[in-house]
């Protein structure tokens, strides 16, 4: 990650893909949490987040742009609870990143029928290495 403003980005579109369902549920906002220390994001500054608009920094390499992907479809997993605005929506985003359709359809399939709904980090990125062949 590059800069503050970046992972501030990325909080920003988290937050606003964790309401695109109308509502924030404690295991999505605890996991957002998890997501901003990880970040390093001052509490302060992240629970500003939740009352500010969403100014969208493009991610520029590729690896920075799987693990947005993976983490958002971790944040639509959380609450265990499947939205139909989710699912159009993490679509929407992913193809705004530039990634390959196909490649997101399998892993969110993947996730779907894993048993924790996780995927393994080599397992995401060779789902995604295949599409550049």
């Amino acid at each position: 990650m590059d800069s503050y403003q970046e992972k501030i980005s990325l909080l920003q579109e988290m937050i606003a893909f964790a309401l695109i369902d109308g509502e924030l549920h404690d295991r999505e906002y605890d996991f957002l949490e998890i997501v901003s220390q990880e970040l390093e994001i001052e509490k302060e500054t992240f629970l500003k987040l939740f009352q500010t608009s969403n100014k969208t920094v493009v991610i520029k390499d590729e690896f920075n742009r799987i693990c947005q992907f993976y983490r958002l479809a971790l944040l639509m997993h959380c609450d265990g609870v499947l939205h139909e605005r989710e699912q159009i929506k993490i679509n929407e985003i992913g193809i705004n990143m530039g990634l390959n359709p196909f490649a997101m359809k399998r892993v969110l399939h993947l996730m779907k029928t894993s048993p924790e709904r996780m995927v393994p980090a080599e397992v995401l990125l060779s789902v995604f290495s295949e599409q550049h062949n």
